[in-house]
């Protein structure tokens, strides 16, 4: 690390070479010197020509972007330019500069941003080659680039200074590239299916959607508190109502819940809703969707994720969360069965339960989140919930103590969540106002009464089914990213003290 004395020095220097460019009649941030070609289209068009045929046609191209590296061999030298596609090697020398040109490339730091025109060839190493004849900087950098990163301290000044880790860590740059094209490939998928995408608002009267604690805000002319959304679900289903009969949004919902390699309190979900579908429709979509994005990513169906080869072949694995229970944890059945038996299982087990987890089927949650979830390294899709735990979802009408829902779970980790909807007014106020007791009982996490989604089914829901997918969780998986940190640009973090 540079003393602060250093820091100064260097920027002193940097801010003299900009203040020398202003009075040889330069802007050092100048906007009239633009590129005509990108290094990686170079590298695409001549990368197999031969040194005779780049001699013969003499290209000319100007290429702009980023110094990362000069090797200076008196008055020659190379410079590494890197513009967002990828790196190029530029030959400058003063003979073939004009003097002005010759003064303006003396004054290139690493880390600014410039411009070179000149001609392609090849050097005697064979290494295709733009050889300058004309050289301008067009954004002074005032500070250096960093040369290297490394240990704790700096992968938190990478996450806060996301700029300098794209800058010169090229991998970094590509996960956000693949993020971008997981995103577009769903988005594709769905439209062909006939979906439209939507917006819905961001900011809440009543948080729902989903059980979590919200951020809260005041609005002051309306004098009234919202929250940050902690999920589209309900506005999505009132288009339901409405009349549009697939819909999906790729949303930002925020949670003022903890942070960890999993979670971040904002955060990106696909949630989609169609009707006169149930979640055994749904379950099919989310393969299908999962898989386009793995072998668009990937190019293949089997991807290595932290040295473990997850496939995203289809079908996925498949279990009941009762089976699951039974077959991968090997809870006996008096457990499944006797709310006693399993509250002494969780307490043995060292699950710690809150005050209004009091029916069978919260325990069995808790117990499959701590002795289950873990072991569910390859994609797996666990269904038939609790209904106490699912106030949203519509009850299995062969057995009401459980709903048509799936979640999936890929390296023991919740990917997506799924469900037939729950469109009977009267369940659903029934629900809302078991989630309120709930409430009142120490549960922050769950729902208040929303008595305008209530009266949007008065008039009618159609049967339908809806998902929501992790976005972030699925791009970690995609790219080999350890922590959500390493795939949301600018995450979260504590104030520098």
């Amino acid at each position: 690390m540079s003393s602060p004395e250093e820091h100064d020095e260097y920027y002193a220097q940097r801010l003299k070479k900009a203040e020398q460019l202003r009075e040889k009649g330069e802007n050092p941030y100048a906007n009239t010197y633009h590129p005509n070609a990108r290094c990686a289209d170079l590298v695409k068009e001549f990368g197999e020509a031969t040194k005779e045929s780049l001699e013969a046609e003499k290209r000319q191209f100007k290429l702009a972007g980023r110094v990362m590296a000069i090797r200076s061999f008196g008055k020659a030298a190379f410079v590494q330019l890197q513009d967002g596609s990828q790196r190029f090697q530029i030959f400058v020398q003063k003979n073939s500069l004009s003097p002005e040109a010759y003064e303006r490339y003396q004054l290139l730091d690493l880390g600014d941003i410039a411009w070179f025109d000149g001609f392609l060839f090849r050097t005697k190493t064979n290494e295709l080659t733009l050889h300058a004849e004309d050289c301008r900087v067009v954004s002074k950098a005032l500070r250096g680039l960093p040369e290297k990163w490394h240990g704790l301290t700096d992968v938190e000044v990478r996450y806060r200074q996301r700029y300098l880790d794209m800058a010169v860590n090229p991998e970094v740059r590509e996960t956000f590239v693949k993020r971008s094209k997981v995103l577009q490939v769903m988005r594709d998928e769905l439209v062909n299916r006939g979906f439209l995408e939507v917006e819905t608002p961001m900011m809440h009267p009543i948080p729902g959607g989903a059980a979590a604690r919200p951020f809260v805000t005041h609005h002051n002319t309306l004098d009234m508190d919202l929250y940050l959304r902690i999920a589209p679900e309900l506005y999505l289903k009132r288009l339901l109502v409405g009349g549009l009969e697939r819909v999906f949004e790729i949303n930002r919902n925020f949670r003022n819940e903890g942070i960890s390699i999993q979670h971040n309190p904002e955060f990106t979900m696909l949630e989609l809703y169609q009707t006169y579908a149930t979640y055994e429709d749904l379950i099919v979509l989310t393969q299908d969707l999962l898989n386009k994005a793995a072998v668009a990513i990937t190019g293949s169906d089997d991807v290595m994720y932290q040295e473990r080869k997850i496939s995203f072949k289809t079908p996925f694995a498949r279990y009941t969360m009762m089976d699951a229970l039974r077959e991968i944890a090997k809870v006996p059945e008096d457990v499944l069965s006797n709310r006693d038996a399993a509250v002494k299982y969780a307490l043995d087990t060292g699950i710690k339960l809150k005050r209004h987890q009091e029916g069978l089927g919260a325990v069995l949650a808790e117990i499959f989140d701590v002795c289950v979830q873990p072991e569910l390294i390859q994609p797996t899709f666990i269904t038939q919930y609790p209904t106490e735990i699912s106030p949203l979802a519509r009850k299995n009408e062969t057995d009401p103590k459980f709903t048509d829902r799936f979640e999936l779970f890929i390296f023991g980790r919740e990917i997506a969540n799924a469900f037939s909807e729950l469109n009977d007014p009267v369940d659903q106020a029934d629900r809302f106002r078991s989630q309120v007791a709930a409430k009142e009982k120490g549960d922050d996490e769950s729902m208040h009464f929303d008595a305008d989604y209530v009266r949007a089914l008065e008039h009618g829901m159609p049967p339908a089914a809806g998902l929501g997918v992790g976005i972030d969780r699925v791009v970690m998986l995609l790219t080999n990213a350890a922590s959500i940190r390493d795939v949301i640009l600018f995450p979260q973090l504590r104030k520098n003290s």
